[in-house]
Parts: structure tokens; C-alpha cells; sequence
């Protein structure tokens, strides 16, 4: 990406985004110089992917406020005694998993959400890995006339059908087991542009999901569902992934105004747990 790094060792893991970041112990303490090139690295790939960390969650917690402000979330499971921390979890006996559509977080908030700092504590032996899928690269990919029309618009994102009471109906209760819940909570209505300016990068990236976006505003929802329907299929094209592989003591950090992620679902039998603590953003502004 351009960038020279002195402190980090910066190993991209596909042309389209990500990097693994090696040389970096959070538990020994991050100075000023390592932790202002760490967040450079988040600037140049979206995501970056940090091995073999030993923290407690009250490091975690310690190292999310350093990148700012943190989001607690509504609908997750709390870790115990850290509220800050969301419980990403999923039994040996359960069958659904958390996230396994393609989505960014947070999108039904005013300002939504920076990004996450998703740290694993127990991982299968094989599987529950996480795509990643850039929105730059997504939104560099479309032809002219497309880019022209989406940056005059608009688009609706909500919580109301993905944590309210209807997104429950006809769910087995029991296999969420505690993990999802605080219905009454999802209230959250935004309006985003559907291609914003990157608060950091100032690149343009494409700003709806499958788990959040409506409708475009001023549009109905049979008349914004095709098209929807194209961009979410356009956006997690193979050529612009890149897959983490879970060992114990990993850690992602994401820039959630620039990807969307998913978690894969292949592991049956298997206990899975992360702790996530998000992180507030800035309000989003259109590209145009």
C-alpha cells in the first residue's frame, strides 16, 4: 500500500484487502510510534489480523479505548463482570451461528460504528473462519452510469427486523441460548448515503448490507430490492475477499465503514467463543 513500516512486520493476505500483522504484544504495552503505524496498517487493508495474543479482557478493554470511544452493544451477550465486551458465542449442541450473512455492524445507527476488535478464546479445530469483503473494491468495480446513480442516493438501514421481536418468529429459542435478546431495543432507523467518503482513507466505498439496508429513501421496498439485491451479490465477490483462519489468541480489527464480514457456520459439535468490543465512529458523508 505505500506504506513503510519500521515497527510491524505487514504481510497483505489478498490483493483486494487484509494483512496479518506480526511483532505486536499487546499484553507487554504498544507504544505511541508501533500503535500510530498499527493504525495506519487498519487504514491500508481494512482489516488486520494479529496471532498468538495472551490478554485478559480487561487488556482488551484497555487496548479498545486506545483506538477510541467503545460502542456497547444492545443485543449480544455481555461477558461477564466487562459489559463493554459482546459475547460472540456459539454451543457444541446449538445450530445457528452468529453473523453468518454477509452484513457490516451497526449500520442502523446514526453514527455507526468504526469498527470492531474481535478477539478469539476458543476456536474449533477446524472451521468458523471469517470472510472479509471490501467496499472499496466493490464499489471500484462498478461501471460509470452505475456510480453515477448511487452517488445521488440514499439508503434506509434499520434494527427493528434483524433484532426486534418479528426477527424472532419462528426461531428456536432454545438454540439461541441466551446469546441474542433486549428486543425492545431495536428501535435504531438511519439514513446513509450509499456511497460514502471514507472518514480516514477519503476513498469512496459502496454503504449497504443484506442485514441492515431497507430500502433506498424514497424508493419502495419492491422497487429497491433488485437492485439490493445486485450490489450484495456484486460486493462479496470472491476476487474482493480475504478469509481468517481462527487460532486461540487471534485477533481481527476491522474498519467496518470499508468491509463486510460473515462467519462461516461449519463447525457442529463445536464450541465457539469471541469477545468483540466495538468502537464508535464519526458521522458518514457522502462521496459525491
Amino acid at each position: 500500500m505505500g506504506t513503510d513500516y519500521k515497527t510491524l512486520r505487514v504481510i497483505p493476505v489478498s490483493p483486494a484487502l487484509g494483512a496479518e500483522i506480526s511483532g505486536v504484544d499487546i499484553a507487554a504495552g504498544i507504544d505511541d510510534e508501533q500503535f500510530a503505524e498499527l493504525q495506519q496498517a487498519f487504514i491500508d487493508y481494512s482489516v488486520i489480523f494479529l496471532r498468538d495474543q495472551e490478554i485478559t479482557p480487561d487488556q482488551h478493554v484497555e487496548f479498545a479505548h486506545r483506538w477510541g470511544e467503545i460502542n456497547i452493544n444492545r443485543f449480544f451477550q455481555a461477558a461477564e463482570s466487562h459489559p463493554m465486551i459482546a459475547e460472540v458465542r456459539k454451543e457444541a449442541h446449538q445450530k445457528a451461528n452468529i453473523g453468518s450473512s454477509w452484513h457490516t455492524d451497526h449500520s442502523y445507527d446514526q453514527i455507526p460504528a468504526m469498527g470492531s476488535i474481535l478477539y478469539a478464546r476458543e476456536v474449533p479445530q477446524v472451521g468458523g473462519d471469517t470472510l472479509f469483503a471490501s467496499m472499496y473494491a466493490a464499489y471500484d468495480a462498478l461501471s460509470d452510469g452505475m456510480k453515477a446513480m448511487l452517488s445521488q442516493m440514499n439508503a434506509v438501514h434499520s434494527s427493528r427486523h434483524a433484532f426486534g421481536e418479528a426477527a424472532y418468529a419462528g426461531v428456536d429459542m432454545n438454540d439461541l441460548g441466551g446469546r441474542l435478546g433486549n428486543t425492545g431495543a431495536a428501535t435504531q432507523d438511519a439514513v446513509h448515503p450509499v456511497v460514502i467518503r471514507h472518514p480516514l482513507s477519503g476513498r469512496p466505498a459502496l454503504y449497504v448490507n443484506g442485514d441492515f439496508t431497507v430500502r433506498f429513501d424514497g424508493w419502495t421496498r419492491e422497487e429497491s430490492q433488485p437492485l439490493l439485491d445486485f450490489l450484495y451479490a456484486h460486493a462479496c465477490q470472491n476476487e474482493f475477499t480475504c478469509r481468517l483462519h481462527w487460532r486461540k489468541g487471534s485477533m481481527a480489527i476491522w474498519d467496518n465503514r470499508a468491509t463486510h464480514h460473515c462467519a462461516l457456520n461449519d463447525y457442529h459439535g463445536e464450541r465457539r467463543l469471541m469477545h468483540r468490543i466495538t468502537l464508535e465512529g464519526v458521522p458518514l458523508q457522502a462521496a459525491a
